[in-house]
């Protein structure tokens, strides 16, 4: 009786390799070869799921959005019911920044990933739709005229404050401070949390 194999598993796995090949040497040591070698099978299994480098970057990319969605949609639960817009976008922000060693991996990963689009925009479509669907969301939360700018200003605080967590400039306290900074801007005192 020929083995069943569970093909997503098998590309998740290989997934996982390239995740930690980018967050410890970058993607420019991102190859078949190295990705085989971290996932421990042969170039060749990779090839068979991926056949080129940008498939398995997309690939890689979406586990990364999975697992900060998850982090995202579990930090929300403890909110309880109603929580106010300022303390729903601080504990949705504050889930997506690399604050700890478990986020700072996948933070790695996802500068990479931005870096890596920059050069190659046709790899960029699912961020782009993404990131319009964040800020629209962020937009309707925020209680200004200019909601749309200022969604804009928030993410761009937030990326801002992810790559300054991950080059060391800055401790989780400073980042949690600075964004709270920032929402009190938003929406006038923090009293809204």
């Amino acid at each position: 009786m020929p083995k069943k194999v569970d093909h997503q598993a098998r590309r998740t796995l290989i997934a996982d390799a390239l995740m930690r090949v980018a967050a410890d040497q970058g993607l420019e040591a991102v190859s078949l070869r190295h990705v085989a070698a971290q996932a421990g099978v042969s170039a060749g299994m990779v090839q068979h799921y991926f056949r080129t480098k940008d498939e398995m970057m997309a690939f890689a990319l979406a586990e990364v959005r999975e697992r900060s969605q998850v982090r995202v949609t579990e930090a929300l639960a403890r909110l309880g019911a109603d929580p106010s817009p300022r303390l729903l976008l601080r504990t949705m922000i504050a889930a997506l920044l690399p604050l700890d060693d478990r986020t700072r991996d996948d933070g790695r990963v996802a500068l990479a990933f931005l870096a890596y689009t920059a050069v190659r925009p046709a790899a960029a479509t699912g961020l782009r739709e993404d990131t319009a669907q964040l800020a629209g969301f962020i937009a309707g939360l925020l209680p200004r005229p200019d909601a749309d700018a200022a969604a804009a200003g928030l993410l761009a605080v937030m990326e801002g404050l992810g790559v300054y967590l991950l080059g060391g400039q800055f401790t989780a306290e400073q980042a949690l401070a600075a964004l709270d900074a920032h929402l009190d801007l938003l929406f006038g005192s923090p009293t809204g949390i």
